[in-house]
């Protein structure tokens, strides 16, 4: 009997969602799905038409029928001697879709048929490229959709780099710039956000008396599909059109794969096996920055209550603020956060940074405004001036393909952060004699 009477409900809301949201208008829908106009109906029609424009445009047809149960009217007519009955189900047109939140742009898909051809592709594609998590990392890795390739991290362990094939690569770089490109993400989101750089986020911390370092551990692994379908979602999407959107965004790494690596930990495979981001897709750092805004909301909102400040690189968060912040308690209540929302701090890579320390942020020295620490500007110079001597090749240790162009991206990094000491190394750059 409940789930007759959450039925009804639901055709309710199909009605409401299928048309204008007038009062008048969802009286007369509810009207047509019931067959009949009992006197309960003008009411619920008023109730929902006062519902605000922003929250209106966030329901679903599960969560508006849980507000037609809720309703007083409904409730008793349900109790009642004359049960409501839906007698026509009225559904919104497959080329409608609901406003998106906040005003957002965002591609007409209202069916997966105009997802396939807004992305160039065939229905069948679509189709092939979007098989459910558990069976496609089930079949033989020659049938797999990414190349797996494990790089070592610089501190400890493995980071596994999950690579897209050509034709899913093509794919997901269309959907970048067709949706996520134009979706921003939280303003104290730095990393993989155009416009913004990691000078900016270190230059956010410059001159604090203590400057709290965290990490995420496996940043993209433990983005989930569920979060990236409920991103989608909310964007206004259908559910069908959500799950396609997801699974071309998402993986499961191979069984056959995980069986045979033997260099990842328990808990990093367990983490794969869930369809999650892979480390190696263009959409991924975009949608992990959007599945990480209600993390970057909250830890601002942290930040501003001791007085501090907050932005995040990637997987490296800051918070920065006098040198008397209360470490301990801000460092729980990160952890916390973090958890809540689906992330892992590494405690091991937590740092606590006064004054009288180098306080660094990716790399960049910010005791007092954002410089190349002293050591690095020393090893360059010294790699500059020993390929003016001895010729630049005897200094290509690492055997770099274009070792002119890896020197020249260092020079350049160092004049963003220090324009007058950077004019040495220039100088000495120019000096090299790239013919020996």
């Amino acid at each position: 009997m409940d789930q007759a009477r959450t039925m009804t409900a639901r055709a309710l809301a199909h009605a409401m969602l299928a048309g204008p949201r007038f009062e008048a208008a969802l009286a007369a829908r509810m009207a047509v799905c019931l067959d009949e106009q009992p006197p309960w109906l003008a009411g619920l029609a008023r109730a929902m038409a006062r519902v605000p424009g922003e929250v209106w445009r966030r329901l679903d047809v599960q969560t508006l029928g849980e507000r037609v149960e809720a309703h007083e009217g409904f409730a008793e007519a349900w109790f009642g001697e004359h049960r409501p009955e839906a007698r026509h189900w009225l559904l919104r047109s497959p080329d409608e879709l609901p406003p998106a939140p906040a005003g957002l742009e965002r591609p007409h898909w209202p069916t997966v048929g105009a997802l396939a051809r807004g992305l160039g592709m065939t229905p069948a594609g679509l189709w092939r490229l979007t098989l459910p998590p558990d069976w496609q990392r089930r079949r033989p890795l020659a049938q797999q959709h990414y190349r797996q390739q494990l790089i070592p991290k610089r501190s400890a362990g493995w980071r596994l780099l999950e690579v897209p094939a050509p034709h899913l690569l093509a794919v997901q770089r269309r959907l970048l710039g067709q949706l996520l490109n134009g979706l921003p993400p939280h303003a104290g989101a730095f990393g993989y956000a155009r416009g913004r750089s990691v000078v900016q986020h270190a230059a956010l911390h410059a001159g604090q008396g203590r400057v709290l370092r965290f990490d995420l551990s496996d940043f993209f692994s433990t983005v989930r599909a569920s979060r990236v379908h409920a991103l989608f979602k909310t964007l206004g999407y259908s559910a069908a059109v959500a799950r396609a959107l997801t699974a071309l965004c998402t993986t499961s790494t191979p069984e056959a794969w995980l069986r045979a690596q033997g260099r990842l930990d328990w808990q990093q495979c367990q983490r794969l096996r869930d369809a999650h981001l892979p480390q190696g897709a263009p959409t991924s750092p975009a949608l992990a920055n959007l599945c990480a805004f209600a993390l970057d909301a909250r830890l601002a909102g942290l930040a501003e209550q001791f007085g501090a400040r907050y932005s995040r690189y990637a997987d490296d968060l800051v918070i920065s603020g006098p040198a008397a912040l209360p470490v301990q308690a801000i460092s729980a209540w990160v952890a916390a956060i973090a958890a809540d929302e689906g992330f892992v701090v590494n405690p091991r890579k937590t740092r606590s940074l006064g004054v009288a320390q180098r306080q660094s942020v990716c790399g960049i020295v910010v005791n007092t405004h954002p410089n190349l620490p002293r050591d690095e500007f020393d090893r360059l110079k010294a790699t500059l001036h020993r390929c003016v001597v001895d010729g630049p090749a005897s200094q290509n240790r690492d055997g770099h393909a274009d070792w002119r162009a890896h020197l020249q991206g260092r020079v350049a990094w160092a004049a963003q952060l220090n324009p007058a000491k950077a004019e040495r190394l220039r100088k000495l750059l120019g000096r090299i004699d790239w013919a020996r």
